[in-house]
């Protein structure tokens, strides 16, 4: 089947005008999101590669995988002998391949939708030795060979109440004008598996507002409440026609919701530039205005082809800082661009935004709101914040009546000394006729958290791994493929939840057997990590990849380390990763962008991957806040994390002799309170096992 797909695609290649010498099949949808629907996975189908992230190269000759060190193994298994596989960070990058592998003047094509700007424009520059070209492709090729791909889904499009956002459309509308466009207009989805939003594209200005999405998602109740909150609705396809309108300034509302519009514009007090008459006189004052459109380098880079390059100003937004944020003060404030006008001797801030649902988005500058200088736009939402923390106590206790109803399997059907013993497993005890998967045991973990309120499905395929499968990083079981939980093996789980209050996503690993001393020592130096990043203070000013290196240093120590970032944003019911912006804790340069600030929401997640034995990964969501320090250097503020995730970490796998004593306080401390926290969400007999679980260490 992948011979005949690569056939087909080379065919098309061939035949396109201009021929194409490579084809460039990403991951991402017309949206850019992580995560994609089942008629979206393009880069699957051609590849067989399942992994969430990478991108496959078609040429003449050969075909080649790009994916990151979470899915070196994977893709090792799962590509065919046609495929090559390019492992990120250590072979050439794809545009430096097809630089220094494709001829001069070579056509490489891609579906301009599935790129964003900045990838775009980075194989361009690639390409401009040997005057390479970047071909847009008019339709997606992988569409045209793909003869059973899904049809498209149509789901209804929900309106998220308002004790869950912690804001109102208007206020939203009013405050900052936009942010993103799931968050902005309070509504989600299930357009995309995991995580609930509505593939949709808006364009907001400061007057109006438009959203495109399939009419058909939208019920009554909720076309009335896009029609209440001034926003009108327009074909999702409409999208493209509209920004060539916007570009030559001539997208208008229509002649129903142009008193939206002067209501807004009055209250505001924006002019749109033109034809504007005075009090003092009859004649008619034409404003001359320069219209920029502001674009941040991952919006699609076909939205981005219908606008005037000159009139382009691309940097990454501010706004994607708010959706951040939690709350937003002068501790903790973005920027906007004050652009001065000559003609009124005043600064101004120019805002016309055009943005995409997932977290891309460009916004035009050209209406006008006076402003001083030196202003900043405060934004303050604790309504998310406490939903946020409310979630992950609901799924913390989830987890922790998982572990109790594992570790009572364990011991009834393979004989296991279970949680808390360290011995060789009594085989006289297995019970032959009864086994656990790797499947059937998340499965069951599903179930206890679909038990819990607000509940709406799970945050991301679970990762659940036994044994050598727990190196797969990103592994993924299958049915019909996984394998039979070990006794003695360790047992590693990745998994967390949407609730209407927030998402969650946590890590454990477990073992319910007698864990080697080289087990329990990698186990220590991944907590070691996790413990030493938890508990970082840091100045104001302070980026994740000045972080990341935290959770490294016990690992280094033994010559160990792992292939991935430690840490990403969490959405607020919305992408369980954000870590592709603003901020994330990284070794990645994409990094060092945005400084870490209070309210932010990010994991802290080292781990260690041993190739054919084991993986050990622990994570829990912080939330940075500020420090009390003794002294306050610079008066620049200083940061901390505070832990929102709660479920143990297993005491049989620690090496307690490795161990200072200020991480023995601090997990006695961080044990405490799961057993004060979770008590209300657990029974006696679970509160026992917790008891028992969070028991506190010896020096």
């Amino acid at each position: 089947m992948a011979e005949e797909t690569l056939t087909a695609l080379r065919s098309l290649m061939a035949t396109h005008s201009p021929p194409l010498d490579a084809l460039v099949v990403p991951s991402e949808d017309y949206h850019q999101s992580e995560y994609v629907s089942a008629r979206d996975k393009r880069r699957e189908f051609v590849s067989g590669f399942t992994g969430s992230a990478g991108l496959a190269l078609v040429t003449a000759n050969e075909a080649l995988l790009w994916t990151d060190g979470r899915y070196f193994l994977q893709a090792e298994q799962q590509l065919s002998s046609q495929w090559k596989l390019m492992r990120m960070g250590e072979d050439p990058s794809v545009e430096i391949w097809m630089a220094d592998n494709l001829p001069n003047h070579a056509a490489v094509g891609v579906d301009p939708w599935c790129v964003s700007i900045d990838t775009a424009q980075r194989w361009e520059r690639a390409f401009y030795k040997k005057e390479q070209k970047l071909i847009q492709t008019t339709g997606n090729l992988v569409d045209e060979v793909w003869t059973s791909r899904p049809p498209p889904e149509v789901n209804p499009v929900v309106v998220h109440p308002l004790e869950f956002s912690g804001r109102s459309v208007e206020d939203k509308l009013k405050d900052l004008r936009e942010k993103l466009v799931a968050w902005l207009y309070n509504i989600r989805g299930t357009d995309v598996s995991y995580s609930p939003v509505v593939h949709a594209y808006a364009i907001v200005t400061l007057a109006s507002a438009f959203l495109y999405v399939e009419r058909r998602k939208l019920s009554s109740e909720v076309s009335l409440y896009m029609e209440n909150n001034g926003i009108e609705v327009r074909d999702y396809s409409a999208v493209s026609s509209d920004v060539a309108l916007l570009a030559s300034d001539q997208l208008t509302p229509s002649s129903s919701a142009k008193e939206t519009e002067r209501a807004v514009s009055d209250n505001l007090g924006i002019y749109s530039g033109k034809n504007r008459t005075t009090e003092n006189d009859n004649s008619t004052e034409e404003e001359s205005i320069n219209s920029l459109v502001w674009v941040d380098g991952t919006c699609c880079f076909a939205l981005y082809s219908k606008l005037n390059v000159d009139k382009v100003l691309q940097q990454s937004s501010p706004l994607a800082l708010a959706k951040a944020l939690k709350r937003l003060d002068k501790t903790s404030a973005f920027y906007v661009p004050f652009l001065h006008s000559n003609r009124t001797g005043a600064f101004l801030c120019l805002y016309h935004l055009l943005i995409r649902l997932l977290p891309s988005f460009a916004f035009q500058l050209d209406y006008c709101l006076y402003a001083p200088s030196n202003k900043t736009i405060a934004f303050l939402n604790p309504v998310e914040l406490d939903g946020l923390k409310n979630a992950h106590i609901r799924d913390g206790a989830a987890v922790v009546q998982y572990l109790v109803w594992l570790d009572k399997q364990m011991q009834e059907i393979y004989g296991a000394s279970g949680y808390f013993v360290g011995s060789e497993v009594n085989k006289k005890d297995q019970l032959k006729a009864a086994k656990l998967t790797e499947v059937s045991v998340s499965d069951k973990l599903e179930e206890f958290r679909a038990s819990k309120e607000h509940f709406r499905g799970l945050s991301f395929p679970t990762i659940s791994s036994v044994g050598p499968n727990g190196a797969i990083i990103h592994y993924s079981p299958e049915e019909e493929t996984c394998a039979e939980l070990d006794p003695n093996s360790m047992y590693l789980f990745d998994s967390g939840a949407q609730y209407l209050d927030g998402t969650t996503d946590i890590t454990r690993t477990v073992h319910f057997g007698k864990p080697t001393a080289h087990e329990k020592s990698c186990y220590t130096a991944v907590l070691k990590g996790h413990i030493g990043l938890g508990n970082a203070r840091f100045p104001n000013g302070t980026t994740g990849h000045v972080l990341d290196v935290l959770a490294r240093v016990p690992l280094w120590k033994d010559g160990l380390d792992y292939r991935h970032g430690t840490g990403h944003g969490i959405g607020s019911y919305l992408n369980v990763h954000e870590g592709e912006g603003p901020h994330q804790i990284s070794f990645r340069p994409a990094a060092r962008n945005i400084p870490l600030q209070p309210s932010m929401t990010v994991t802290d997640e080292p781990g260690y991957y041993e190739d054919g034995n084991f993986g050990i990964r622990l994570e829990n969501v912080l939330v940075v806040k500020e420090a009390d320090t003794k002294f306050n250097f610079g008066d620049k503020g200083y940061f901390s994390f505070e832990h929102i995730t709660w479920a143990p970490y297993q005491r049989k796998l620690m090496e307690v002799s490795l161990l200072v004593p200020e991480e023995i306080e601090w997990l006695n401390n961080y044990h405490s309170n799961c057993r004060q926290i979770l008590a209300p969400y657990l029974n006696t007999s679970e509160m026992e096992w917790l008891k028992k679980a969070t028991e506190p260490i010896g020096a």
